[in-house]
């Protein structure tokens, strides 16, 4: 009733008649998940009913496995509530580690008994519709939920290992509208600089970074911006996150031979004025980007380097031609995600000259700046939410010029007009006191290279 804002009938059920109807809602569609969770979502405590989990007699029993579909309606529930993007469940030993990634870091939030493995790992089988007998390869699947007024989609990976079988659940909220730039960390000048890049009626534009830095989602607020009715936007994703109103969305399925490079043959018989491709992972894939945003395209896409430079480099390592990749790209903004200090309990600390060295900024005497606490609010970690650090590389006529010989990133960077690297753009956020020394030298260590 909390949940759902109004009166529901409530129906008064003895313990085996309730265990066999939830039973049978679940076995026949995933569907009725959402109905569950919507009923019970809010209600469950994951810590209780792991703690009262029946004995192993009683959970073999027929119509027993009910606490087992409760116990999983109560993790995905907490995982929401937490701002949980990814909920592992990993068997090692006599335990089963429940474990949340919560603004980017790893938590451990449960260790069910050791028994429970296969019970919990088949109840999401039968949710995601993969096939329970099969414990040898790796199966991939989906769930469906409604907690409340979200609708999350649940994407479902489950790989055998030497202990059982290992499942990771990704959780997306399909309700969440993308953001704007300046909501992700973008400062005014940088937002304006992306969307001119954005706004031209061909090239390429292109962002950066490892798995998990936030590319998909600085690009989907950038087709947002300029999603209008006189543009035809397509995209080509794997997979589709979120849906946006008036912009056609793809998504890849390797079992019908819709690839990336197939989707986007087939987009570019679509007359689309802006192309989105989730990511530019082939050969292949990569010339036809090139091929389309010289022929009056704008392409906007996702590539795994650590810097924004590394991007030519790598597609030159793909096969573009330097001649081809000169006259098509546009500019390359890198990022990272780091952690938001928690406003309830930072505190002022003072730069000192050992970190200033390490960020690779001038230090002076009472540098004022910001470090974590710990309290109710951030579960004690000190932070809560992220945003994101951005280098933007804007190709100028004398780095083209560069771009037909051996790319020498180095002096790419040094043509470059007013480029800030990612942890210059870090450091502007240290002194306002949206993140942490720490978490800027961690975001951005590969970066820098640092020898072992």
């Amino acid at each position: 009733m909390r949940i759902m804002g109004c009166e529901t009938p409530l129906l008064h059920l003895d313990d085996e008649s309730f265990s066999s109807r939830l039973i049978a809602r679940f076995q026949h569609s995933s569907s009725c998940v959402s109905e569950v969770m919507a009923e019970l979502g809010s209600e469950l405590d994951m810590y209780q009913l792991a703690d009262a989990m029946p004995n192993h007699e009683e959970l073999m029993n027929e119509g027993s496995d009910a606490p087992i579909v409760r116990l999983i309606n109560a993790i995905l529930s907490q995982a929401i509530k937490e701002r949980a993007s990814d909920v592992h469940i990993e068997p090692f030993g006599q335990v089963i580690a429940v474990r949340f990634r919560i603004d980017g870091v790893l938590q451990k939030m449960l260790e069910p008994e050791r028994r429970l493995a296969s019970m919990l790992v088949s109840r999401i089988k039968v949710m995601s519709k993969l096939d329970i007998a099969e414990k040898r390869t790796p199966q991939d699947g989906r769930i469906s939920l409604r907690l409340g007024h979200q609708a999350i989609d649940v994407r479902v990976s489950v790989i055998p290992c030497s202990h059982g079988e290992r499942v990771v659940m990704r959780l997306l909220d399909k309700n969440v509208v993308p953001l704007s730039l300046s909501h992700l960390g973008m400062s005014e000048v940088l937002c304006n600089r992306v969307m001119t890049l954005a706004n031209r009626p061909n090239g390429i534009f292109l962002v950066t970074g490892p798995t998990g830095s936030g590319k998909s989602t600085t690009l989907y607020a950038v087709i947002s911006a300029l999603n209008r009715a006189e543009r035809n936007i397509m995209t080509i994703e794997d997979p589709v996150e979120y849906d946006i109103a008036g912009i056609s969305q793809t998504q890849v399925n390797p079992k019908v031979e819709m690839t990336f490079a197939n989707g986007l043959r087939a987009i570019l018989r679509q007359d689309p004025d802006v192309i989105l491709i989730g990511e530019i992972r082939d050969r292949e894939t990569a010339q036809i980007a090139v091929q389309a945003s010289l022929t009056g395209h704008m392409v906007l896409a996702t590539l795994h380097t650590n810097t924004s430079v590394g991007a030519i480099t790598r597609l030159q390592d793909m096969g573009v031609e330097p001649f081809l990749l000169s006259g098509s790209l546009g500019g390359v903004l890198a990022q990272r995600l780091v952690r938001l200090l928690c406003k309830h309990c930072r505190r002022p600390v003072t730069l000192l000259k050992e970190e200033c060295q390490l960020l690779g900024v001038p230090w002076r005497d009472g540098l004022a700046a910001w470090a974590p606490g710990g309290c109710e609010h951030c579960h004690h970690s000190g932070y809560r939410g992220r945003t994101s650090l951005h280098e933007l590389l804007v190709l100028n006529s004398a780095m083209r010029s560069m771009v037909h010989q051996k790319v020498n990133e180095v002096e790419l960077v040094a043509l470059s007009d007013n480029f800030m690297s990612l942890r210059m753009d870090g450091f502007a956020k240290i002194l306002v006191g949206a993140t942490s020394v720490e978490e800027v030298l961690r975001a951005t260590d590969e970066v820098e290279g640092n020898e072992i």
